[in-house]
């Protein structure tokens, strides 16, 4: 006899294809796990050869990765490509987007979706005529060129995250400091830049970790001296020459670690729900 009070047991009902989406999905996990775990094991291995560990632990392969492949040129170049994308991104997208949200005229919602398409359309398909015209003037292979390809994607990310912010606003808060002498200037420094600093903090995360982790626009457009560390990463896999592959995972590591960085400060200031139902709304 069943003790009173006691809680009944949960059943587990589903369909047969419910089943099999979380099957598929929990078999998809699975599989990156041990590929993430793989590498990050390997990365402080010895040596691993028909084991199911390696046979000792070391860290020495990640002062071997930093010295061979001369990590700090590269980070040095990561930080000033993502400052410079991430100003000049910001000084261009925020006054965009304010134009966006309190101008009405003709052509309004077509422009915002040429704004978008960098983003919905894969970087490839636009990278390699965008890298034939910087080749052509002089700015591909150098880190002005790296910095331009990526102003392509990152200028519409600034738009479409400072657009909600600056709706949001009350544009009788600007007519009101304009009604006190305020000149257009003064309301946006006084007034609307500090309404506007979580959003702008919130752009720049974005544009900051995209651009770390952009390969496709950096690869076509980067020389030796203006490569990001995805691209430096993509690089030592593929150079001629024998590498020892616990050094190459260890840079895996070392780049899988920032952009995991990254991402979680960027879901700290920034819902994606917000952004997807912005994109929704304007497409529609």
């Amino acid at each position: 006899m069943a003790e009173t009070g006691s809680r009944p047991r949960r059943r587990w009902v589903a369909s047969p294809g419910a089943w099999l989406v979380w099957g598929v999905v929990a078999f998809f996990f699975v599989n990156l796990a041990g590929v993430i775990g793989s590498v990050l094991v390997n990365s402080f291995g010895t040596r691993w050869f028909d084991t199911w560990l390696p046979q000792g632990f070391t860290t020495n392969w990640y002062g071997a990765a930093w010295r061979e492949f001369g990590l700090l040129p590269v980070l040095v170049v990561t930080l000033q490509v993502s400052l410079l994308v991430v100003g000049i991104s910001v000084l261009i997208g925020v006054p965009a987007a304010y134009t966006l949200a309190r101008r009405s005229f003709p052509g309004r919602r077509l422009l915002y979706l040429l704004f978008l398409l960098p983003i919905l359309m894969p970087p490839i398909t636009y990278g390699i005529p965008l890298a034939t015209v910087l080749y052509k003037y002089g700015f591909a292979g150098h880190l002005s060129g790296v910095v331009l390809a990526n102003l392509v994607p990152s200028v519409p990310f600034v738009i479409l995250t400072m657009t909600p912010f600056i709706e949001q606003i009350d544009p009788a808060i600007e007519r009101a400091a304009r009604m006190c002498g305020a000149r257009t200037g003064q309301v946006f420094v006084r007034v609307l830049a500090p309404l506007l600093t979580p959003g702008i903090l919130a752009a720049s995360i974005l544009v900051l970790v995209r651009t770390v982790g952009m390969f496709e626009l950096t690869f076509l457009t980067a020389g030796p001296d203006s490569q990001t560390l995805v691209v430096a990463l993509y690089y030592s896999m593929s150079a001629a020459g024998i590498r020892a592959q616990q050094s190459v995972d260890a840079m895996a590591v070392i780049y899988t670690s920032m952009m995991l960085v990254l991402l979680v400060v960027a879901l700290r200031f920034v819902n994606p729900t917000h952004l997807v139902a912005r994109v929704r709304d304007d497409v529609d």
